[in-house]
């Protein structure tokens, strides 16, 4: 049984992109959760709720077992007791898990130099690791011995330019800029931190969410001992292979 770490910001994480994971991984493995002050953290309410997303609500909320799984890791001991991130940086588990969200409150989880840190000396010691959707963006700003970003000479994927662009469009007039955490698109920032622009990799067109039944909606990429995805419609095909790393 591996133990995993999976760091989340204070508030606005993605809830299906944690908790379908945690529901996956969490049959064989123990998850162990960190935030900056070692409380609880809150997920992105409006994901679970949908408020302010008008006639997209059923196009971008979550799907009704994410509530259900999220109750349920919400609950366990591990969420309730969670390590802050300086913790988690002096402790040693066997694989990394970043998550994403898009929401204001996810800066200070992307922008965290101690999980930076954490990030580059977990990718050094080459333990499994994964990254989805704004996770990526995290991964991107850890920097390894030379000087340059972890992705550097990965192949990986990340939240898409049409996907954030397309969501933030259908609902900037009444949520503003609640789809853009960042003026660069995640897809800009992670691309200018690889070796080459074709290490970025889009997948097939991200029209629908993968369900643990029917994997073929989803998209990963696999580079030895690390694997990203790129938005909650892929998560269970991103836990899956996840999981392979463990194996």
């Amino acid at each position: 049984m591996a133990t995993i770490l999976m760091p989340l910001p204070r508030i606005d994480f993605d809830p299906s992109e944690a908790s379908i994971p945690w529901k996956i991984l969490t049959a064989k493995h123990r998850i162990v959760f960190a935030t900056p002050d070692g409380q609880p953290a809150q997920h992105d309410v409006r994901m679970i709720e949908g408020q302010g997303l008008g006639i997209w609500k059923k196009l971008l909320v979550a799907t009704p077992e994410v509530g259900v799984y999220l109750q349920q890791m919400q609950a366990c001991a591990e969420y309730q007791k969670p390590l802050t991130y300086e913790q988690a940086q002096q402790s040693s588990f066997d694989a990394l898990l970043l998550v994403g969200g898009h929401a204001p409150g996810m800066k200070e989880y992307l922008e965290s130099t101690v999980l930076q840190r954490l990030v580059a000396s977990h990718d050094a010691a080459r333990k499994p690791w994964g990254a989805v959707c704004h996770g990526v963006v995290l991964a991107a700003r850890a920097k390894n011995a030379e000087g340059r970003s972890v992705l550097y000479g990965k192949k990986t994927t990340a939240l898409l330019k049409s996907q954030e662009l397309a969501a933030y469009t259908l609902t900037r007039r009444t949520l503003g800029n609640y789809y853009r955490t960042y003026p660069t698109t995640v897809e800009d920032e992670v691309r200018a931190a690889l070796a080459q622009p074709s290490d970025f990799l889009h997948g097939p067109l991200p029209l629908r969410r993968d369900t643990l039944q029917n994997q073929s909606a989803g998209f990963v990429v696999k580079d030895g001992h690390y694997v990203s995805a790129r938005w909650p419609g892929d998560a269970h095909r991103f836990a899956l292979a996840f999981q392979e790393l463990l194996s």
